[in-house]
């Protein structure tokens, strides 16, 4: 009993120090790329260019968010980019017309909706998680490009604006909304029943079965909120650009993929957090700005983005094997 008892106590200390790990690993990574750009660039110390580096990474860390809680799950959620498009034209439609409350709550209930369609087809109907999210992208994308009808609506009011490109101070607005929903995610998954189960359905679903959790319920409620989030970063980006169009966010998914894997979260599930999705949002934000600082080309940028999540993946792999070994 004293062997099982300690045993027991040490599996909170062994998960802090992994987190522990985690976050200073990543740390540790964006400091030396940052020190990296800063020796060839003299321009990346800017402080212009810092703050367009932030503002970029809290974009991206917006449509990361959900697709984190997703991967934790050990699931995952393809459709974020459609739906952020589509959220975006639907709001950015009604905003044009004088709507300005109704377009924005309309977004976030679309995104939700589309959200909770995929959760009740991954929870209920059993679908694997990439067929029905993958479904979902399709659907999505397709409304967004039937209610354009090749249109762009632009020039939104400034009362909108401001969540996209207005400043608070020095400091621009998508940041600070950017770090108030880090800390709401933050507590949310460690120090709520939500949270805890989250961890428990990707580290283990068959023992969260048994205990009797009901796993399908959290399920849905994951990827809806996945779809809320992607709505609301699709508010934040039309805000920003001041326009929206069929594309919009289209070419998105593959970078909050990347972003996710940077951080740390494990594609197997159980494993990662919001933190790390953040700290992965600005290095994926700091390696597009240094290879635009230094002229690197469209298509080797894309090479590279392509190249992090299959390094990212193999690298989470590895620590899964490893794992395995000693477990």
């Amino acid at each position: 009993m004293t062997t099982q008892a300690a045993t027991a106590g040490s599996w909170p200390r062994r998960l802090l120090a992994e987190r522990f790990f985690l976050i200073a690993s990543r740390v540790a990574g964006l400091l030396l790329l940052g020190a990296l750009l800063a020796a060839l660039s003299p321009h990346f110390l800017t402080w212009q260019n810092l703050i367009n580096v932030l503002r970029q990474a809290s974009l991206q860390f917006l449509l990361s968010a959900g697709l984190t809680l997703c991967i934790l799950t050990a699931g995952i959620d393809l459709s974020v980019g459609a739906v952020l498009g589509l959220s975006a034209c639907l709001a950015a439609a009604l905003i044009v017309a004088g709507s300005l409350w109704w377009g924005m709550l309309a977004a976030l209930a679309v995104g939700a909706a589309c959200g909770l369609v995929n959760g009740i087809m991954v929870a209920y109907v059993r679908l694997p998680a990439f067929i029905a999210t993958y479904g979902m992208l399709w659907i999505a994308s397709g409304l967004a490009f039937v209610f354009m009808k090749g249109q762009v609506i632009h020039g939104f009011p400034r009362s909108f604006r401001f969540i996209g490109a207005g400043f608070v101070g020095p400091i621009p607005t998508p940041i600070l909304v950017s770090l108030l929903v880090f800390l709401v995610l933050h507590v949310m998954l460690h120090y709520t029943r939500l949270g805890r189960a989250i961890f428990a359905i990707g580290g283990n679903p068959v023992a969260a079965r048994l205990s009797g959790m009901p796993i399908q319920r959290y399920l849905v409620v994951v990827y809806a909120l996945s779809g809320l989030l992607a709505a609301f970063a699709g508010l934040v980006v039309i805000a920003r650009v001041n326009a929206a169009d069929s594309g919009t966010g289209e070419d998105l998914l593959l970078a909050s993929i990347a972003a996710v894997c940077l951080g740390g979260t494990s594609l197997f599930g159980g494993y990662g957090g919001i933190a790390g999705t953040a700290i992965g949002s600005v290095i994926l934000a700091l390696v597009l700005n240094g290879m635009n600082l230094l002229g690197v080309k469209t298509f080797w940028q894309a090479f590279v983005m392509g190249a992090i999540v299959i390094l990212s993946v193999l690298a989470d792999q590895l620590a899964v094997g490893r794992a395995s070994r000693r477990a």
